[in-house]
């Protein structure tokens, strides 16, 4: 190990195997370790013994779920917008070469103690039963805005520079209704609370229309998944590194790392061993001493013989429950996925519920997304702290990512990670070559 690279990655979460993969194909010799014996940290994907023993429940039997190895649980899971950052991140650092995706079967939305899907097409809209009939004219009216506006052209702006314009300006010229204001937000533009509503509208609009186009891609949901699960990603990125002369290690422990007289890391120990590098990427828990508590996120694994009910009977679905429909501050989060996505054995169900904590007793928290789910056959629940670096890493050239958040999926993720790559290299990341080559992403998509 007493050799120099370019970047040593500490963890083998999906950020820090992203920007690994995007240092490596630009031409860094980077050295990536993780403490632990498996890929994922702390969003590994499972078997399910070892997810029955994660959660200290070794001793359950775990025979009537069919054999152990069918199943590779998410402990975070999310999914991934078809036309999304992250999806640009992979077709840039080639790791799709290594994957197999499918789409999610439906998006929902929860209004007034019921779960509605969400309309992804004009025509969806008129039919839906999440509006009334004037609020459909009035919802079809700002998505006809939403799709024509285009910053640069002012003809499509109607007067309004979205810039400046706060969305809640925008809603009242539509004369939106607070129930469609909470699914416009929360389950299309994908907002985790309402602190939106007094900033510039162009975000929002923005976000509508990733939602739109994503589903656009593959007509059902706006979202893809993995087959076999999350775990598959820093599993392919280990052998993208490889490719490019880098090294993956596990096992690793972190004992530390070394400065020079500037304040800057020189170097990585582990084991005795100095490996010396130029900049360190690590996960929070490497570093929890450059880090903040920002609060806290409660989760439930749960296991199921059904798929969620009120969803069509979907394979894989997600329904966001906005926080005014159930008093809270923040969203709550319910996604499920099963077999079809090779994550559990036939005729199984893996859903998770998910939220920020606000109160004393975070899994009371979850009940309104628990009773969607119908009959419950083992459940996991976990509170996680979330962190976020104190400093941006300049200063040491250690630059440390964010905990994960509620949200089950990847589009607040990956505005940490493009965060990190700027600070990293001091200029904003380009993807505008990276539009064309969607398409041939598309092409490794079932269905």
């Amino acid at each position: 190990m007493d050799e120099e690279y370019d970047a040593i990655i500490l963890g083998t979460g999906l950020k820090e195997c992203v920007l690994s993969g995007l240092l490596s194909v630009s031409g860094k010799r980077v050295l990536h370790m993780d403490r632990n014996g498996y890929y994922g940290a702390a969003c590994a994907s499972m078997y399910l013994e070892q997810l029955f023993e994660h959660f200290g429940k070794k001793d359950c039997d775990v025979s009537s779920y069919g054999k152990s190895r069918n199943w590779n649980v998410d402990l975070i899971p999310k999914f991934l917008m078809a036309d999304g950052v992250l999806v640009k991140l992979l077709i840039y650092t080639g790791v799709t070469r290594y994957l197999e995706f499918k789409q999610v079967d439906g998006s929902y939305v929860y209004k007034a103690g019921k779960v509605h899907k969400v309309p992804g097409t004009e025509t969806e809209a008129l039919s839906s039963s999440l509006m009334g009939f004037f609020e459909k004219k009035r919802f079809r009216n700002l998505l006809q805005f939403a799709f024509k506006y285009e910053e640069s052209e002012k003809s499509t702006h109607e007067g309004l520079d979205l810039t400046k314009v706060p969305m809640s300006q925008l809603y009242e010229k539509y004369n939106l209704d607070t129930n469609v204001r909470d699914f416009v937000g929360h389950s299309i533009a994908l907002h985790r609370n309402d602190n939106y509503i007094n900033e510039p509208a162009l975000a929002t609009i923005n976000r509508m229309k990733l939602y739109f186009n994503s589903i656009a891609k593959y007509q059902k949901s706006p979202y893809l998944y993995p087959l076999y699960g999350l775990g598959e990603l820093p599993q392919g990125f280990a052998r993208l590194s490889a490719i490019y002369g880098g090294t993956y290690m596990l096992n690793k422990p972190f004992e530390g790392v070394t400065y020079g007289e500037d304040g800057k890391v020189t170097g990585v120990t582990s084991e005795g061993e100095t490996a010396k590098c130029k900049i360190v990427v690590a996960d929070p828990s490497y570093f929890p001493e450059k880090c903040t508590k920002a609060g806290q996120v409660v989760r439930a694994i749960c296991l199921l013989k059904n798929p969620v009910p009120n969803t069509n009977n979907n394979q894989s679905s997600q329904i966001i429950i906005p926080q005014n429909q159930v008093g809270r501050k923040s969203d709550i989060y319910v996604l499920c996925v099963s077999f079809t996505h090779n994550v559990t054995a036939k005729d199984w169900y893996v859903a998770l519920v998910s939220t920020t904590v606000e109160t004393a007793n975070p899994e009371a928290e979850l009940e309104p997304g628990m009773r969607l789910l119908g009959p419950v056959s083992e459940k996991f629940v976990s509170v996680s702290d979330l962190y976020v670096p104190t400093e941006n890493g300049k200063k040491d050239n250690i630059f440390i990512s964010e905990s994960f958040d509620a949200t089950t999926h990847f589009e607040t993720t990956c505005e940490d990670i493009i965060k990190i790559y700027e600070n990293i290299t001091g200029e904003p990341f380009d993807f505008t070559t990276l539009d064309k080559k969607l398409e041939e992403f598309k092409n490794l998509t079932e269905g």
